[in-house]
């Protein structure tokens, strides 16, 4: 399960919400979920729009100590119950800050051309001009040195150095990293950056965040085999977004959901035997649909119903755990996106509007319109569907 905010409920400071956190985490193991997709870095200034706040690191090298030691907080409480910890580094994306962040630190430009919902945002010109990270020298060393802060970290609540804890499953160098005109430069920086991480801590895993090829993998500068059959990446990721894509119209589900489905059980299918090819296991990392658009209630309301969504779940995971069984397959799990838990209750946060500094985290980032994908503690229907595939799509970490 995806659940990105939850060194921030870690907190002790604001936005903190530690009773949150236990009763969510509870929740989860008691669902048969035990593998959490969380940020493990988020960039400031926390005065910019559209970004998760308090951030980890507010200025270069400069870091909260809180939402750090939430982050200490979250890993221990997860360790209680036996979950493990996919360790996402930065962001394609601004809602955590990410790399566009470490190249106004860097001086390659003075602002940020935002993506919508920015007025005036265009996607294209926000991922051209983040792409430059991967060959900016300074922002690389900046990325790197929080690489460094944080794998070699010593967890303060437990006392287990990070490289040695358990609950750490992988490390992950970006959401969703693509490398537009720079492709050759998104490889060194992989390359570069996976083997810093192994110098300091030989005992986990690395992944990259990649999505695949996604619509258009040439223009996105995505090379899905050649990024992955790097020596220390030792497993693929997939993320599928069916709405997102213009795959699927939630307000004509009828009509587009049986070949957006298809198109995405074809698009998992396809990564997961080219990463069978190369030798490499794969999760499908990220996926989710909607509530029920069509049907004259506010799609963004945590009481709209999930008919189309379970369905959708219930084809994406019994093909996950289908190929899971298969001792040919490189399939090995799967984390949804992503848990909203009692963010129900729409209390703290607008349903439909955009998140604010002070508002109740949802499983929405804060460029999105909240309650768009989130899965609440209160969807019955849709957390029973994943218990029933939990022990098959959980993805592990090889015994140490």
């Amino acid at each position: 399960m995806n659940y990105w905010y939850g060194a921030n409920l870690g907190s002790s400071g604001p936005g903190g919400d530690r009773d949150r956190l236990r009763r969510e985490l509870d929740e989860l193991s008691a669902r048969g979920i035990s593998n959490l997709r969380i940020m493990a870095g988020s960039e400031g200034p926390d005065t910019e729009p559209y970004r998760m706040t308090p951030s980890m690191q507010p200025e270069p090298g400069v870091y909260n100590e809180d939402v750090v030691e939430g982050l200490d907080y979250l890993l221990s409480e997860m360790e209680r119950r036996n979950m493990r910890a996919v360790m996402c580094l930065t962001n394609m994306w601004t809602w955590s800050g990410g790399l566009a962040q470490y190249l106004i630190w860097a001086k390659h430009a003075k602002t940020i051309p935002y993506h919508p919902p920015a007025p005036n945002g265009h996607w294209n010109t926000f991922m051209h001009f983040t792409s430059h990270a991967f060959k900016d020298k300074e922002a690389i060393r900046m990325y790197h040195d929080h690489v460094k802060f944080m794998v070699g970290r010593n967890n303060t609540v437990t006392g287990v150095p990070y490289k040695d804890d358990p609950t750490i499953m992988s490390w992950e160098l970006a959401n969703e990293p693509r490398g537009m005109k720079f492709a050759d430069d998104l490889f060194d920086w992989v390359s570069e950056t996976s083997e810093l991480i192994k110098e300091i801590d030989p005992n986990h895993m690395i992944t990259i965040g990649l999505e695949g090829d996604t619509p258009d993998a040439k223009y996105n500068g995505v090379e899905f085999e050649r990024l992955n059959s790097l020596e220390n990446i030792d497993y693929t990721t997939i993320h599928i977004w069916v709405e997102n894509w213009k795959w699927y119209d939630p307000f004509n589900p009828a009509y587009t959901y049986p070949n957006a489905r298809k198109m995405a059980l074809e698009y998992f299918q396809d990564h997961a035997y080219r990463s069978g090819k190369i030798g490499k296991p794969a999760v499908l990392e990220e996926f989710g649909l909607a509530r029920d658009s069509n049907i004259g209630k506010d799609r963004y309301l945590p009481s709209t119903s999930v008919k189309w969504r379970d369905d959708y779940f219930d084809a994406l995971l019994s093909w996950v755990c289908l190929l899971g069984k298969d001792p040919n397959s490189a399939v090995v799990g799967a984390n949804l996106w992503a848990y909203g838990g009692e963010a129900y209750d729409g209390a703290g946060w607008s349903p439909g509007g955009l998140y604010k500094p002070g508002d109740v985290f949802t499983g929405d980032p804060p460029h999105e319109k909240q309650g768009w994908y989130s899965i609440y503690s209160t969807d019955n229907s849709t957390l029973s569907l994943i218990s029933k595939y939990a022990d098959c799509i959980e993805p592990q970490a090889p015994a140490q």
